[in-house]
């Protein structure tokens, strides 16, 4: 089973293509050629499913300064350079200046290699995307404004490069939301977790989201309001996803009852209620409350409803973890996932250590069915109620942490692993065997000694490089601790 986006990833993309004005009128045809290939390139971005918008192919200096302010209005969040043959960096150095988004050169020529015995210098021309890459680099570095990458290769028929273009409209949707997204921030820091303290106008300094300061008591009022046919359709959809088996070793766990199904419920709905009031992206919150309220048994049963929006795309993060919602919707926009983890008991014998956690998660990444079980305690925090349990799919996964440094700078901490088959507790929490190079010991010194926070986004598949690349552009140090 799959949970639907809430809302469709997108991102406004970009594309120019470069040439040089000199070359039309000496070789008949080249610039129809010119317009081909960048039509073509146009085409291989559209299919990444993002918003493209072509400003033609620029041929002098004087197009690129008339076309700026159109592509500054257009509010793009990358920009593809197709270089489609030779062309002059006056072309270019304007838009690296002036243009704040990343900056993307793509250099892919339409044959393997030229052809040397019967070679023309329309030819060569036609496959001279690489020529003036060095020297559009050189020219934006002088700006102070590094391109983000260089795409090198063919034109039709190469899979790497359609990879990496693939990759960077990925990026792209990232930052799209990063820059535009409402996060709100609810309640305090679980007390005595100094790593959770994250300051809210320095993450919109570093991501440029906006971060939303909520009250709890917006959540408790449709609680309390008891919309009873959303609270059934609620509990409808709840049992369709999730098992309540028996249970079976923890004395703290039971089979889900009925109370704690009915409350799971209604606090989904007034969580989906409260979001669409505040229109808000995600939500960080930590919030106790007096013992014997509406508002503790509120707070404390967040769960579910956190799961099912998580999984939705809606970042929700426990423990007031503003930075690891960050990094839940960054796994999220790059479409790998992105559930709430912190690292559990070691196994010495497999050689793995279990990641999880006993709050939100991801559930598009389960292996199987996820679980719900009800809880007696939630350990280490107030109130009981329903608890989410289910295995991360087998194969590979990537995590990432987002730090501070001692200067306040954000920093990202980035593993790829494998999520590996075995046992985990039958506690109501989410765990899966995770195994990381070179062993398992020296994976997580590694890790500690980075400087991460104790909790981490989790997502499927290998992902480190598109990570590091995403951290370039946001002028963030990225180290994967991970060979």
């Amino acid at each position: 089973m799959r949970i639907e986006r809430r809302k469709p990833l997108t991102a406004r993309v970009g594309i120019i293509g470069v040439g040089h004005y000199a070359y039309w009128p000496q070789f008949d045809g080249l610039l129809d050629v010119m317009h081909q290939k960048l039509g073509q390139f146009e085409d291989k971005v559209k299919s990444n499913g993002v918003e493209v918008f072509t400003f033609g192919l620029l041929d002098n200096a004087e197009k690129s300064y008339s076309v700026l302010p159109e592509m500054k209005a257009r509010d793009l969040d990358l920009l593809f350079v197709d270089m489609v043959t030779y062309a002059t960096s006056s072309t270019f150095g304007i838009i690296a200046r002036d243009l704040n988004v990343p900056i993307v050169l793509v250099a892919l020529q339409p044959l393997q290699a030229m052809p040397y015995e019967e070679a023309r210098t329309y030819i060569q021309l036609c496959n001279d995307d690489f020529c003036s890459v060095p020297e559009f680099t050189g020219v934006a570095i002088r700006m102070g404004r590094p391109v983000a990458d260089v795409i090198l290769g063919v034109r039709e028929g190469d899979a790497a490069a359609d990879a990496e273009i693939a990759r960077w409209c990925q990026i792209a949707k990232a930052l799209h939301d990063l820059r535009r997204a409402r996060i709100g921030l609810m309640g305090h820091v679980l007390e005595s977790m100094l790593d959770m303290h994250v300051d809210p106008t320095a993450v919109t300094a570093t991501f440029g989201c906006h971060i939303a300061l909520c009250e709890p008591d917006e959540i408790l009022k449709h609680y309390l309001a008891e919309d009873l046919t959303a609270v059934e359709a609620m509990k409808t959809r709840i049992l369709d996803f999730f098992d309540t088996p028996d249970p079976v070793s923890d004395p703290i766990t039971t089979k889900l009852t009925e109370r704690d199904l009915e409350v799971a419920a209604k606090a989904a709905v007034a969580l989906e209620k409260f979001i669409a009031d505040r229109k808000l992206d995600g939500l960080a919150y930590y919030y106790e409350a007096l013992p014997d309220t509406p508002m503790r048994e509120l707070v404390t049963n967040l769960i579910v409803g956190n799961s099912l929006l998580t999984s939705a795309g809606f970042p929700m993060c426990g423990e007031y973890d503003l930075k690891n919602c960050l990094a839940m919707m960054i796994m999220d926009r790059l479409d790998i996932g992105g559930s709430f983890a912190e690292f559990h008991p070691i196994d010495f014998g497999r050689g793995t250590v279990l990641v999880g956690h006993d709050g939100p998660h991801h559930l598009n990444i389960a292996s199987r069915k996820p679980v719900l079980r009800s809880l007696k305690t939630y350990h280490g925090k107030p109130g009981e109620g329903a608890g989410v349990e289910f295995n991360i799919k087998e194969g590979p996964i990537t995590m990432l942490s987002i730090g501070v440094k001692s200067d306040g700078r954000m920093k990202f901490v980035i593993a790829e692993g494998e999520s590996m088959a075995g046992p985990i507790p039958p506690t109501g929490n989410t765990n899966t065997h995770g195994r990381f190079l070179p062993d398992v010991r020296t994976f997580l010194l590694r890790w500690v000694a980075e400087g991460p926070t104790h909790h981490f986004a989790l997502g499927v598949g290998h992902h480190a490089d598109s990570l590091v690349k995403l951290a370039k552009v946001l002028d963030i140090e990225a180290v994967v601790v991970t060979p």
